[in-house]
């Protein structure tokens, strides 16, 4: 088990010290935890504390990152869940969880877990259980699962493949923009999994989706996307919604898979807040 960041630690200090609810942030593949801090600038004002979770070994910055993709390879869904649990545990209340793509999959996961006050999954990566196989997932995804040997690997993604699978919904400028400030490395092994889920009865890939314990749930999806497009993101509402806490799914229009990173966020942000403000007073 890796042991969290002095970051996060210190993110965490921080959060029990302010008295205010906890938001917690998870994200995806191809991004750092820094992709988050405009969301947390945003939820600081709104009046909870937040903690941007790390995947094991994440570098700090982008420059790092890049300097030694490496340090992605390898890692897997139940590591990084039982990592963030861990960081989790270590808050004095439930807090509130918002993950997006592979983020909104860990999300769920312990929301299923029984470990969030409310939650907010953004395009999230199917689980065991989710059965449509859009086509565009699987080009957004081909590039990983085209080579076996990917699965212990780090993957990096030309900025044509970023184009379809992130950026088709921004104009071609915001695109190479976002690209070159947000874009890592990412381990190949989750894709993996996610694509095996409905194959392999074992799989890291499964959400416990009538944990009596879940609390209230939203799905976002963006119209757009074609990585995790509406088929996915519904099916894994209806898999969740006759859970005994409120589930619900909302689209937002003219949205592709990198809403929350460009220059979007705000409405996404809102919307996220909007749900959970239902449920947590700040």
């Amino acid at each position: 088990m890796v042991e969290i960041s002095a970051r996060e630690v210190g993110e965490v200090e921080a959060a029990n010290a302010s008295g205010r609810p906890t938001a917690v942030f998870i994200h995806g593949l191809w991004l750092l935890p820094s992709s988050w801090d405009p969301w947390r600038a945003h939820f600081d004002a709104a009046g909870f504390a937040t903690v941007a979770a790390s995947w094991p070994d994440d570098p700090a910055t982008v420059e790092e990152a890049r300097a030694h993709p490496e340090v992605f390879a390898g890692k897997q869904v139940r590591q990084v869940a039982d990592h963030v649990a861990d960081v989790v545990a270590r808050l004095d209340d439930e807090p509130v969880i918002v993950g997006h793509s592979f983020g909104g999959l860990l999300t769920q996961i312990l929301a299923g877990r029984g470990l969030s006050a409310a939650s907010v999954a953004i395009d999230p990566a199917p689980f065991r259980g989710v059965l449509p196989l859009p086509l565009s997932s699987l080009r957004s995804a081909f590039p990983v699962l085209a080579n076996p040997l990917n699965w212990g690997r780090a993957v990096t993604l030309t900025y044509d493949q970023y184009r379809y699978g992130w950026a088709n919904g921004l104009d071609e400028t915001e695109a190479k923009e976002l690209y070159e400030a947000t874009h890592v490395a990412a381990p190949g092994a989750p894709l993996f999994q996610a694509a095996t889920a409905n194959l392999n009865p074992w799989t890291e890939c499964r959400v416990d989706t009538r944990c009596p314990d879940r609390g209230p749930l939203l799905i976002i999806s963006g119209e757009k996307d074609t990585t995790v497009p509406w088929a996915l993101a519904n099916a894994a509402y209806k898999r969740q919604k006759h859970n005994e806490a409120v589930t619900e799914i909302t689209e937002l229009p003219n949205r592709g898979h990198s809403l929350v990173v460009d220059s979007g966020w705000p409405e996404v942000a809102d919307t996220a807040l909007a749900f959970l403000q239902r449920f947590v007073e700040t």
